[in-house]
């Protein structure tokens, strides 16, 4: 058995550029964050016009990272097209469950596979890699059903190596903060409607505003809690930034801003936490 653990980024890319290679035609999931951009540049490099990335927005995708997806395809001149996904309008979804990532890529992978039988594409990848397994990811479900391939766990990358491979090739989200839908800020069954993802949405886009990369809000009602690295904890809490932070967090439409003294946790409501 080959250990992943002490072989060399290079060995890594290249088991990645031959998956391509072998795999011909590919579409990739790509959301924008640096997982799937990885996927799709190396796509690209390989595959040429035989790799089409697409970009699903979603009523739970944040305008910035939509916007953020469409500018990264452009800068690595890529085929990239987006699609319109409606989640939110299946009750599976919008009831919250533990489970909701299943619904929310069922109805994903459903388009693409319509979308790759229409143009004779065989195959379907995202931007799961070794370390996730460890996650809590419903969404695998789905991707098994849909028979979705995953080349970035295939070739052994984790995280690290996904990270430092994408900087050695000059991808400039080498070091984004990872990405997760917005309906990940409401607690597990609490019903998630369009008007609270924009209130999320608004209100996390006062504190990236305010220059903090990495945050999260979290959903309780009327309260706001503000999570973010615990580096950035003390910074955020200093009154030349808060009072701005607050100000912009309520009027988004909460009535309390709390800041999480324990920092950012990623996916802080997943039942293994």
């Amino acid at each position: 058995m080959i250990d992943l653990t002490t072989e060399t980024l290079d060995l890594k890319e290249a088991r990645l550029r031959a998956i391509f290679r072998e795999l011909g035609s590919v579409l990739v999931a790509f959301s924008g964050g640096v997982d799937s951009a990885l996927v799709l540049h190396v796509a690209s490099q390989e595959l040429g016009e035989r790799a089409v990335g697409i970009t699903a927005r979603s009523e739970s995708l944040a305008e910035r990272e939509y916007a953020g997806a469409v500018g990264f395809a452009a800068a690595i001149d890529a085929r990239h097209e987006v699609i319109e996904t409606r989640e939110l309008h299946d009750p599976s979804y919008a009831a919250n469950p533990v489970d909701r990532c299943y619904f929310c890529k069922s109805e994903l992978y459903e388009k693409l596979a319509a979308i790759a039988r229409e143009r004779g594409i065989p195959h379907i990848v995202d931007g799961y890699n070794r370390d996730d397994e460890g996650d809590w990811r419903p969404g695998r479900k789905a991707a098994r059903e849909h028979d979705v391939r995953s080349p970035l766990y295939d070739a052994g990358l984790r995280k690290a190596d996904v990270r430092a491979l994408a900087q050695r090739l000059g991808l400039a989200v080498w070091d984004k903060p990872a990405l997760a839908c917005l309906s990940s800020r409401f607690p597990y069954g609490t019903p998630i409607t369009l008007e609270l993802l924009r209130q999320v949405d608004r209100a996390e886009q006062t504190i990236h505003d305010a220059g903090f990369r990495a945050c999260r809000v979290r959903h309780h009602g009327e309260i706001a809690r503000i999570e973010v690295p615990p580096a950035d904890v003390a910074a955020l809490a200093d009154p030349a930034i808060r009072d701005g932070i607050v100000a912009g967090v309520r009027a988004a439409g909460y009535r309390y801003v709390t800041l999480d003294l324990g920092g950012y946790v990623s996916g802080g409501y997943n039942p293994s936490r």
